[in-house]
Order: C-alpha cells, then sequence, then structure tokens
C-alpha cells in the first residue's frame, strides 16, 4: 500500500481545519462555564450554545473525512471546490448560526442572524453531494 498523498490545496485546507480545533476546546471550556451558572443565559442560550458547539466538533472531523476522499475524485472545478470546502464552509456557518443568533442579552428566540444555520446547511448538502458523487463516478 502506498501512503496517502494529498494535493497541496487540501493539505492547506485540513492544516488550516485542524487549527480550528483549538476554537472548538475553548467553547468546551465556556460551555463549562455556563454549565455551572457562571455565564447568565437563557435557556434558549444554553441550547444554542451546546448545538454551535456539537456542530463545530461533528462537522470539523467530518470535513475532516471528507478532505481525506476529494482527492480519489475526478472532480475539477466548481465541484472539486464544492467538495473540499462544503463541510469545513458549513461547520464555520451552522455554527455561526447558532452562536450568532442567540448573542442579545436575555435572549429567548433566534434572531435574523439564525440564516447562516441554514445557509451552512446548504453547504453541508452540496459538499457531501459533490464528494458523493465525485467518489461514485471516478
Amino acid at each position: 500500500m502506498t501512503p496517502l498523498q494529498l494535493s497541496q490545496p487540501t493539505q492547506a485546507i485540513a492544516g488550516v481545519v485542524l487549527l480550528t480545533v483549538v476554537t472548538i476546546e475553548f467553547g468546551g471550556w465556556f460551555l463549562t462555564r455556563i454549565v455551572r451558572g457562571q455565564v447568565p443565559m437563557t435557556p434558549f442560550q444554553q441550547t444554542f450554545a451546546r448545538a454551535g458547539h456539537a456542530h463545530a466538533g461533528v462537522l470539523v472531523t467530518l470535513g475532516l473525512v471528507c478532505l481525506l476522499f476529494v482527492d480519489a475524485t475526478d472532480l475539477d472545478g466548481v465541484a472539486l471546490w464544492t467538495a473540499r470546502l462544503g463541510v469545513p464552509a458549513a461547520a464555520v456557518l451552522m455554527s455561526a448560526g447558532f452562536f450568532l443568533s442567540s448573542l442579545e442579552r436575555g435572549a429567548t428566540r433566534p434572531n435574523r442572524l439564525i440564516v447562516l444555520l441554514w445557509i451552512g446547511a446548504l453547504c453541508l448538502a452540496a459538499g457531501v453531494l459533490a464528494l458523493g458523487i465525485g467518489l461514485l463516478t471516478s
């Protein structure tokens, strides 16, 4: 078996995505402060903080896994970049949607920035569809 060879763009994106894990760690620490009552938040805000943190962790992991498969496809152009960046972009956008839409002091429902969650969901769908189709047709 030969060692895994990543293209330079895939390797660079994976490196950046790995660096974001430090921010997810910080989010985990912050969540411990929330659940200990050290950060005043409404139940809605606590729920959205948990959801934003969970989505970040899961989608960053999925994004790294997807990057391992991208270079095994024959994709090019927009399809290649959609497969490469769709899931990592979703990790950022969906988490931001949860966090930023619940940021206002005493919030009990999401503000307009919830749209970031739905844009992220579209990026996620586009990324996994492009990669799945690319793998099945290569």
